[in-house]
């Protein structure tokens, strides 16, 4: 595996990460539920061969692949990788949605900290709610 500086960050990103936005599924519908057994054996085998970043987000799967990702992520994985996950801009109703929605995220995860907490679905609407929100400095405030 190829790693890379991560921008002013003291860490080397392997140069594939491992995405979870469609995980594998027991049926053909795409309102089958994940196939968890072979989703932790994808994400475990990626780890295994040096992926070191793995990415999730609140939405994805209707929820599951959070909690299929916090499952592959136990029995030592979890301090294999640095963890991304996103923020959905759509179900925000108000800044106090910020903390409810991590602490929901971070159960889901079976983890007490989030590497990385991306904003995700984007437009100019919400990065202009995001900044009344504040949500940048709601980022900050464990740093």
């Amino acid at each position: 595996m190829k790693y890379r500086k991560f921008g002013r960050l003291d860490w080397k990103s392997s140069a594939l990460g491992f995405g979870t936005m469609r995980l594998p599924q027991v049926g053909k519908d795409w309102m089958s539920p994940i196939d968890e057994a072979e989703a932790i054996k994808m994400i475990r085998y990626a780890i295994d061969n040096g992926v070191n970043y793995v990415d999730t987000a609140f939405p994805y799967g209707m929820g599951g692949s959070e909690r299929v990702v916090g499952k592959a992520l136990q029995d030592g994985y979890r301090e294999k990788v640095r963890l991304a996950t996103k923020l959905s801009s759509e179900v925000l109703k108000s800044p106090d949605d910020f903390d409810r929605y991590l602490s929901a995220q971070l159960k889901r995860l079976q983890t007490d900290k989030i590497d990385f907490h991306l904003l995700h679905a984007m437009n100019r609407q919400s990065w202009k709610q995001m900044k009344e929100w504040k949500a940048i400095q709601f980022g900050k405030e464990d740093l």
